[in-house]
């Protein structure tokens, strides 16, 4: 029987699975390398992180973007010059090969409690049971599209996470819907493959991130708003740097924080060409959609309640992320049945681990717990580091209760 599984290959699963290496702690880890950031994020795009924030945790702390970049020879700056989707996925892949060589590409379809822990089945047929499961699953099972939406036709309607290629737009009329990162960044590049691209938000207004200069900054310049992985500034140092410390603060306030920190906003590098040659409905919310004649017909209304009806080929529903564990099912529904949750995620201790022994959750899932770096790669270190040492200690205390002279045979 294995000591833990780990489920999933991002950021969050390759960092634990390197650092579970390290220390000697037995595992397996299943799932396609890099797959959300291979499949379901549109080519062509940047991430919003920048260069130094974007790193995969090594325990040594030397396989970096930066160095991989290096070796590469990919322009690289740890600030000031964007980092492309492609790159970060190389990186993944590398890392991987690197530091994860015993990654299984296959899927766990499901997981039941057992007397020895967990019993999974996987989708080759094969079985296996494990004391720890570690669900490091990301984003694509949380994909949120809004309910008034959810009876168009696929063929019509798709969540920003659900296609990759922007190039089979190219001539289409499409409509983005949402102000946040993906929606903007899938603005950007429809506009540049040829797609006659419009953008809805509820927001009156869009936001960017600043550009980030690679220039020295001064000592003062550095102590009023020390920079951070999250963005500059005391309160992102502090979500950034102490996930811990979040995570003893009051119910409330963790989820007012996660809720209210790092809203919708675009990349510096997708500003000009968004604000310059995307049209935009600003102000306006989506009240129904119907398709008629092959044309999706969005009905909206303005934030004055005025109404107006738009027409397009296809529309995207860059709507976020919202973790719903019943979307997790190929967990059992006993297991889910058992977690304890607040806001419909699951409510973990201070080691990621939820209501059900040996039960641990990471990234998006965690954000509640531990504040709203879970969102983003950065949060990967803390996390691996987190339950590695928790489950380091887990087996020293095994290992001392048993009894010598089973040791000793053990040993013969």
């Amino acid at each position: 029987m294995q000591n833990t599984a780990i489920i999933g290959a991002g950021p969050y699963g390759l960092s634990i699975a390197a650092h579970f290496r390290s220390r000697g702690i037995p595992f397996r880890i299943f799932g396609r390398p890099m797959d959300s950031w291979r499949a379901h994020m549109p080519k062509g795009m940047f991430l919003k992180s920048d260069g130094f924030a974007s790193n995969i945790s090594d325990p040594a702390e030397r396989f970096t973007l930066g160095s991989f970049c290096a070796g590469q020879g990919i322009e690289y700056s740890d600030t000031g010059i964007p980092v492309r989707l492609d790159t970060f996925t190389k990186y993944g892949l590398a890392f991987q090969e690197r530091m994860v060589p015993e990654l299984e590409d296959k899927q766990v379809i499901s997981i039941e409690r057992s007397s020895q822990g967990y019993f999974l089945k996987l989708d080759t047929g094969e079985s296996m049971t494990a004391r720890n499961v570690v669900l490091a699953v990301g984003i694509t099972h949380f994909d949120y599209v809004p309910e008034n939406l959810r009876q168009l036709p696929e063929e019509f309607l798709f969540h920003s996470s659900r296609h990759h290629d922007v190039e089979q737009f190219r001539g289409r009329e499409v409509v983005v819907i949402g102000g946040g990162s993906s929606a903007l960044d899938w603005a950007a590049l429809l506009h540049e493959a040829g797609a006659n691209v419009q953008l809805v938000a509820r927001q009156a207004a869009l936001k960017f991130h600043g550009k980030l200069s690679g220039q020295q900054r001064s000592l003062w310049e550095r102590i009023q708003r020390p920079q951070t992985g999250l963005g500059p500034g005391w309160r992102s140092s502090f979500y950034a740097n102490a996930p811990a410390a979040f995570h003893r603060l009051p119910d409330s306030l963790r989820l007012e924080i996660v809720r209210k920190t790092l809203g919708p906003s675009g990349g510096w590098f997708v500003k000009d060409t968004v604000m310059n040659h995307v049209p935009q409905l600003l102000g306006h919310t989506v009240e129904s959609g119907a398709v008629k004649e092959r044309k999706v017909h969005l009905r909206l209304r303005a934030q004055d309640g005025a109404e107006r009806e738009i027409r397009a080929d296809h529309v995207i529903a860059a709507t976020g992320y919202r973790v719903d564990l019943g979307r997790l099912t190929f967990v059992s529904s006993e297991i889910r049945s058992k977690l304890t949750t607040l806001a419909g995620t699951p409510v973990l201790s201070s080691t990621c681990e939820s209501s059900v022994p040996g039960l641990y959750f990471v990234g998006i899932a965690a954000a509640n717990s531990f504040g709203p770096v879970m969102r983003f790669a950065f949060g990967a270190d803390f996390t691996a580091r987190t339950v590695t040492r928790a489950l380091a200690k887990s087996l020293a205390r095994k290992a001392e209760l048993v009894p010598v002279e089973t040791a000793v045979g053990a040993a013969k």
